[in-house]
């Protein structure tokens, strides 16, 4: 998938997935910078910078005030995406999911991918639009 490129080429884990779907014109532009603060757990190893950036993209297309905004949808649609992420994974915070990992090894690299792809994947499935 694209945000696995992304991620592959030099974008974080959050930046990735945000800008996959600015790619799509699904979000905008302004949002990537956004997502940069999300990456690596949020600096503090939480929760996957991958699943944040879904969230934000939930949040944007489903969030109070949108046009399609209805707060109750954009919370279920939330909480369905990390039930569907934890079917595979188990765990949404970073350091559970790359424990035991180096931070620069290739390993880690290979399977942060795997989580934007999934994060890519889930998404796709419950909006319909491929990032």
């Amino acid at each position: 998938m694209k945000a696995a490129e992304y991620f592959n080429n030099g974008y974080s884990c959050s930046e990735s997935v945000v800008r996959a779907a600015i790619e799509k014109g699904i979000i905008p532009e302004e949002l990537l910078p956004v997502a940069t603060a999300f990456s690596g757990g949020m600096g503090s190893g939480c929760l996957c910078g991958a699943i944040a950036a879904s969230q934000i993209i939930i949040g944007w297309l489903y969030g109070r005030e949108n046009q399609s905004g209805n707060e109750v949808k954009a919370r279920a649609l939330a909480k369905q995406f990390i039930e569907e992420f934890k079917k595979s994974h188990k765990a949404t915070c970073c350091r559970v999911l790359t424990a035991g990992m180096d931070m620069a090894s290739p390993e880690r690299k290979a399977h942060c991918t795997n989580m934007v792809n999934d994060c890519a994947r889930i998404l796709d499935e419950m909006i319909k639009v491929k990032v």
